[in-house]
């Protein structure tokens, strides 16, 4: 994690970004000695980790019911095709 001034992150902001999104680094921002800010890589969501998560958690025995009577309340839309 790089300490950088709120001045110097301002002049290298397109180079602290390429920082970030090519080195995976970290900055801290200070103004005048005090952090305001953290400039840190988005952590990247992958399916894998979201087949992970729905196999951990319980299936919800209502969802289908809830489902059916969603899909029920719908209007149906009839729509005119140019044919």
């Amino acid at each position: 994690m790089r300490r950088v001034t709120a001045t110097d992150a301002a002049r290298r902001f397109s180079e602290l970004l390429d920082a970030v999104e090519h080195d995976d680094e970290t900055f801290v921002v200070d103004r005048k000695g005090r952090v305001v800010a953290r400039i840190t890589p988005e952590p990247i969501a992958s399916g894998a980790a979201a087949k992970d998560l729905l196999r951990r958690l319980a299936p919800d025995p209502d969802w289908a019911d809830e489902l059916g009577e969603l899909r029920a309340s719908l209007p149906l839309q009839e729509r005119d095709w140019p044919g």
